[in-house]
């Protein structure tokens, strides 16, 4: 049986019409279906994706190889929290969430049908519906949106600060991508780029106990709050040369893992150029544009193992966890806090990058 609070007829959204082209507009709120939720959005962040999509990069929009993922019209947004204000017929059940309980979804909503989402790899599915950037899938720059039937949802703890848990999904995938990093006891871990997926790798390696865990990242005051995240020591490569530190530090070797979260072509060659052979380089990033690198390095000269990292399967229990113990700085983690109205704000806040780390949008 459906249940729910009582609702307004409408909401305000943030819209995406095309790269550039947001608005915020009057849409209706959300009603569940069978197995869905409504939640009213406490929190929602703006990622580093979010800002490609919004600039026109080709992966969001297209060009002459690709299609692009972005179906407009569609409301952005796959950073949130919200609390449950609507449960459609036997969702309550199913994810064992009342009204009032404060909710999040995973990014993706998968189609449990395709090759991947058999296999239990339902982070790589085939129609790949995620939040923000699909009609299937609206997003969170709004003030309520629908958990759809297929979703992944999990309940937060209440103790947990709104604009700290928005930091779960974000939390979720820098855990995934230290996951693949395949750290052992004694290497030394390089985290490269510390934004707040960055700082969220560093805590997560952090608890793997690596013999160093080194960040680097082009200001000082981010490194600063990644040695407060668990880093041994912060490296500024526009301050000194990074790969010849790393090299010093590892009687010439190299770092055993890397990992990177720029976005910058730069840090994959820099990687390439300071990991020991046999070790494992994390590709993290959503780039802007294709990266060249010499692939040499990969095969004959260094026989690296390369790894990508998608989104933060089976990772937001563990990371609602590490919220909860304290384990990340999070007032200095979530630098701004604006009303959904100032979305354009905080839109050139993450762009720039010079004074923000984690901006979020509170409806």
């Amino acid at each position: 049986m459906d249940a729910s609070a009582e609702l307004p007829a409408s909401m305000k959204a943030v819209i995406c019409h095309g790269p550039e082209d947001y608005r915020l507009e009057e849409r209706p709120v959300p009603r569940p279906g069978p197995g869905e939720v409504v939640v009213r959005i406490g929190s929602t962040g703006i990622c580093a994706s979010d800002i490609k999509c919004y600039s026109g990069a080709p992966l969001f929009w297209g060009d002459e190889h690709r299609k692009g993922y972005c179906q407009p019209p569609v409301i952005p947004g796959h950073e949130f929290v919200g609390e449950v204000v609507a449960l459609g017929d036997g969702a309550d059940e199913r994810y064992g969430l009342e009204l009032g309980d404060h909710a999040v979804s995973e990014q993706i909503t998968p189609c449990w049908d395709c090759r991947y989402c058999r296999r239990g790899q339902y982070w790589m599915c085939q129609v790949h519906d995620i939040y923000g950037f699909r009609q299937a899938s609206f997003g969170s720059w709004a003030e309520y949106m629908v958990f759809p039937a297929n979703a992944l949802n999990y309940k937060v703890p209440k103790g947990l600060p709104l604009h700290h848990a928005v930091f779960i999904e974000p939390l979720s995938c820098s855990i995934h991508a230290v996951e693949r990093g395949e750290i052992r006891f004694g290497d030394t871990v390089v985290i490269a780029g510390c934004g707040p997926l960055g700082l969220g790798m560093v805590a997560a390696a952090r608890m793997k106990s690596p013999e160093r865990l080194i960040a680097l990242d082009l200001s000082d005051d981010r490194l600063e709050v990644a040695q407060r995240c668990g880093a041994d020591l912060g490296i500024n490569p526009d301050r000194v040369d990074a790969v010849e530190q790393i090299l010093n530090l590892t009687d010439g070797y190299g770092c055993d893992t890397y990992i990177e979260a720029t976005g910058h072509p730069a840090a994959v060659e820099q990687g390439l150029r300071m990991i020991r052979k046999l070790g494992t380089f994390v590709e993290f990033s959503v780039m802007r544009e294709p990266v060249t690198v010499d692939w040499t390095i990969i095969g004959d000269t260094k026989e690296l193992t390369i790894h990508g990292s998608h989104l933060g399967p089976y990772c937001y229990p563990t990371a609602i966890r590490m919220l909860e113990q304290g384990l990340l700085p999070m007032d200095e983690i979530v630098t701004h806090r604006l009303p959904l109205e100032d979305f354009e704000q905080g839109i050139d806040l993450v762009a720039s990058g010079l004074t923000s780390v984690k901006v979020t949008l509170e409806p």
